[in-house]
């Protein structure tokens, strides 16, 4: 009598497993099925190296935001903000509808408060991941990549604050007290951590190694 039984509850068994897998699966394929695309145009230098917030979360800049990096939100408002150093943010309340692609044309006006210091020091960046998102004083100036090699800040003499940071790594923060006419470097690899330790409250930070 056990052999009559043994393939109908195999087979009962089999089909309460795929119905267990498809009902654990859906939400996020439902999910997958009703996001909306984001799709950036710049025609500058100025506006595709700009950092991009969404909802008040750093993504990137402008000109990587496609392909693999394409920005894919739930439908409904949410609030865009672009920043570049010397230049006045791009802010506006974007609508995503489902299973469209909303396409936001950027153009960055120049802060006309904007002072640059007549006597200066250079600070370059040399961070990995590229990508991730520096300020000094708190202010947004660009993305590490644009910041280091040939690149550099012109920066007052004096003490800054100077934090870098990218979502799913832990942020770093350090103090350099620059001299003018002195060029420095500041050298870091981010350190893997929770999405939430990179939000726009700049946590403790680790690791800094600057050359002078």
């Amino acid at each position: 009598m056990l052999n009559m039984y043994t393939k109908p509850i195999s087979r009962w068994l089999a089909v309460e497993i795929i119905l267990a897998c498809l009902f654990a699966v859906s939400p996020v394929f439902a999910q997958n099925q009703i996001l909306g695309e984001v799709e950036f145009h710049g025609a500058t230098k100025v506006e595709k190296t700009s950092g991009v917030w969404i909802d008040g979360q750093y993504v990137g800049y402008l000109g990587e935001l496609k392909g693999s990096k394409k920005v894919m939100l739930l439908p409904g408002d949410h609030e865009l903000s672009v920043r570049q150093g010397g230049y006045q943010d791009f802010a506006r309340t974007i609508v995503i509808e489902p299973r469209l692609i909303l396409t936001v044309p950027v153009k960055m006006q120049r802060a006309p408060d904007a002072t640059w210091p007549s006597v200066t020091a250079e600070l370059k960046v040399d961070v990995h991941p590229e990508r991730s998102a520096v300020f000094v004083d708190d202010k947004f100036l660009g993305h590490a990549s644009e910041l280091g090699g040939l690149h550099s800040m012109l920066l007052s003499p004096g003490m800054h604050r100077i934090k870098v940071e990218l979502p799913g790594y832990q942020t770093f923060e350090s103090d350099v007290n620059l001299v003018a006419g002195q060029k420095s470097i500041i050298k870091t690899d981010l350190v893997k951590g929770s999405i939430n330790q990179a939000d726009p409250l700049i946590k403790e930070a680790n690791n800094a190694n600057i050359e002078k």
